[in-house]
This record gives C-alpha cells, sequence and structure tokens, in this order.
C-alpha cells in the first residue's frame, strides 16, 4: 500500500458543526502535516478549502499550525474551531453549506474528470464540484493504491 493517501471524505460531508467540507479539509491538513498527503492534493487550496476558512473566519496558517502541532481527532478540531472561529454561526454555516453544494465546476475541469473516470459528458453526467471531486478521488484511489 502507498505511503501517501487520497483524501476519501468527501466535500458534502459534513461533522457535527454542520459545515459541509470541515472534515476534508481537517483530513487533508492532517495528511500534510505527517507527509502523507497524495501528490496533487493541496492540503489547503484556493477552491472550497479557502471557502470554508473564510465562511467560519479562520485562518489558514493558523488551522495548519494547530492541526501540525496537537495530531486531533476530527471531534478535538471541531472544539479548537469552535474556540477559534470568528463566524460560527447557523446563517454563516448555512450559507457556506448552499454555495459549496451549488457550485458548478468549469468546463474543462469537468470534461477532464469525466473523460479520466470513463463517463460521458452529457446531460446525465454530474456537473456540480462535489460530485466531480468524489469521482476524481475515486479514480486517484484506484490508480494509486488498487491497480
Amino acid at each position: 500500500m502507498s505511503d501517501t493517501y487520497v483524501p476519501m471524505i468527501s466535500s458534502g460531508i459534513a461533522g457535527p458543526l454542520g459545515a459541509v467540507h470541515l472534515p476534508r479539509l481537517w483530513q487533508k491538513v492532517s495528511l500534510e502535516a505527517v507527509g502523507k498527503l497524495a501528490s496533487g492534493y493541496p492540503a489547503v487550496g484556493k477552491g472550497f478549502d479557502a471557502m470554508t476558512l473564510a465562511a467560519l473566519g479562520l485562518e489558514e496558517q493558523a488551522v495548519k499550525d494547530y492541526i501540525k502541532q496537537n495530531k486531533p481527532t476530527y471531534p478535538e478540531f471541531e472544539a479548537w474551531v469552535k474556540k477559534n472561529a470568528k463566524s460560527l454561526n447557523r446563517d454563516a454555516i448555512e450559507k457556506h453549506n448552499s454555495a459549496v453544494r451549488g457550485y458548478n465546476a468549469d468546463d474543462e475541469t469537468r470534461k477532464g474528470i469525466l473523460s479520466a473516470c470513463g463517463i460521458s459528458d452529457d446531460t446525465s453526467a454530474p456537473k456540480d464540484a462535489v460530485n466531480l471531486n468524489n469521482l476524481e478521488d475515486w479514480y486517484e484511489f484506484h490508480q494509486q493504491v488498487l491497480k
């Protein structure tokens, strides 16, 4: 098995706080902190990662530092988020969740992921970034671990 891991928590998953993508962000940063994040995956990217940090009012470096120094479980990370988020309220979370769930990938990204996965780019193909990211993760997991 590989020494690195493809993050397998979907951006559409929320933990007890209710913020989607936060568990995936924790997993990616945690994997990077111990040198085990698969190549091609940023610990904190410009898409859903940045959206999540901004929505909750969290500083990227503070998140990375906390995770690297403490190696928290997910519930421990959420407890830290509760103490450190500047905009942790139901409205901010709902707005964030809607933005993540409603975000569609650009045509080039969609076509690339669908093509790699052997899926026709027709009217039944997913356009939303959450499902496209899932497909991409599953494909990369297959390529890196199962093949």
